[in-house]
């Protein structure tokens, strides 16, 4: 199954091949049936010009849905007309007493119409399998002309029948999709994270060297180190910027925006289990994290370290962002908003305000800078739609 949903291959190909043998056995019966009662019919020329078109049609219907491209819904449209004129043609081949009578012989198509109505509930869905058995059911009706507790059994059964091989396909179908979803998905972040750990250990721990040891040095160093630290930041981001494939609910794994931030100086530490958020919500909180990182890089010093924990509490979604550097001075924030540095407040605050969610400041100087980012589940998805 994985295997056939991998390569794109139809999930209902083996409700397909049951289909066609169901054809095959109840064609089987039918042909069984007219033999029996051929001595009995009154035209018994016209019952085997019927079952050979029967027989004809069987064959070429079952090349149509044994091939995935050929399953069209015209087909299963002509197959439901060609049903109801075989069975209608019983009209030509028995009396009016064989098909009135107490004990009426059964029509030239007897059970084989079932065929009928699985392949066209599972082509259709639930929806078309009822009205493949209603049609069904009412060319029965016609063609004995009369109905009884007999037929109405017949055509509760018919409906009946249309509606479950619809429902059970429908879901057989979303299934498969899910579960395509979710394969693309475990392959994209693996790919993902493969290329983050990667660029992680080469290019990122390069430019974070090249960054400490310039801003040591000082000088035309302090330069270069200035412009790698840049670069750095900015090679974080764009890996960062490849969002996770989402879910069918439109859902992805906050985890997956997080832990690619980890760097030489940045710890992340995530939940073992996946951190569900609807993508807008994810990417939006992904990017006030980054925000909070690029500010501990500016401000809190060439030696200080940073940690990001990402805690999945239920109801609410919690990412701390801690650094041991300098800290922030009383009234600094305050002082950077009156002259129209408005980065704290927009960039980290004001974002996670239009999520739904709270951002608190922990800092003091000489003892770090601590962000606590809170965003309410519920809260979160009613603001992205």
């Amino acid at each position: 199954m994985i295997a056939r949903v991998a390569a794109g291959k139809d999930p209902l190909t083996p409700w397909w091949r049951a289909a066609v043998l169901l054809r095959l056995v109840t064609f089987c019966f039918a042909l069984g049936a007219c033999v029996y009662y051929d001595p009995a019919y009154a035209r018994p020329i016209w019952g085997w010009v019927a079952i050979g078109a029967l027989g004809t049609w069987n064959l070429l219907t079952a090349y149509w849905y044994l091939r995935e491209s050929s399953r069209f819904l015209w087909v299963v449209v002509v197959d439901l007309v060609v049903g109801c004129l075989i069975t209608l043609s019983s009209r030509l081949v028995y009396t009016p007493a064989q098909l009135h009578g107490a004990a009426p012989i059964p029509l030239l198509t007897t059970i084989w119409v079932s065929g009928v109505l699985a392949t066209g509930a599972i082509r259709t869905g639930p929806v078309g399998g009822v009205v493949f058995g209603v049609v069904l059911a009412v060319v029965n009706f016609g063609t004995h002309g009369y109905v009884d507790l007999d037929l109405l059994r017949d055509a509760v059964q018919l409906v009946g029948i249309g509606l479950v091989i619809g429902f059970a396909t429908a879901t057989a179908r979303r299934s498969a999709g899910q579960l395509a979803h979710a394969l693309r998905a475990e392959a994209a972040t693996a790919e993902r994270e493969r290329l983050a750990r990667t660029i992680h250990d080469s290019v990122l721990q390069v430019l974070a060297r090249v960054r400490r040891r310039g801003a040591e040095l000082g000088g035309e160093a302090a330069e270069l180190a200035r412009l790698a630290g840049e670069q750095e930041v900015a090679l974080r981001s764009l890996v960062a910027s490849a969002p996770p494939e989402s879910t069918p609910e439109g859902e992805v794994d906050l985890r997956a925006y997080v832990q690619i931030l980890a760097t030489a100086t940045v710890a992340v530490s995530a939940p073992g289990t996946r951190v569900m958020l609807p993508d807008a919500v994810a990417a939006e909180l992904a990017a006030v994290v980054r925000a909070a990182l690029d500010n501990a890089d500016r401000h809190a010093g060439a030696e200080a370290k940073v940690w990001v924990l990402l805690e999945d509490l239920g109801e609410e979604v919690v990412v701390s962002v801690r650094d041991d550097g300098k800290g922030i001075a009383a009234g600094r924030l305050a002082e950077a908003a009156r002259e129209g540095r408005l980065g704290v407040t927009q960039s980290i605050r004001g974002r996670v305000a239009r999520l739904g969610g709270t951002a608190e400041l922990t800092t003091a100087p000489g003892q770090g800078t601590e962000w606590e980012l809170r965003v309410p589940r519920r809260r979160g998805r009613a603001r992205t739609r």
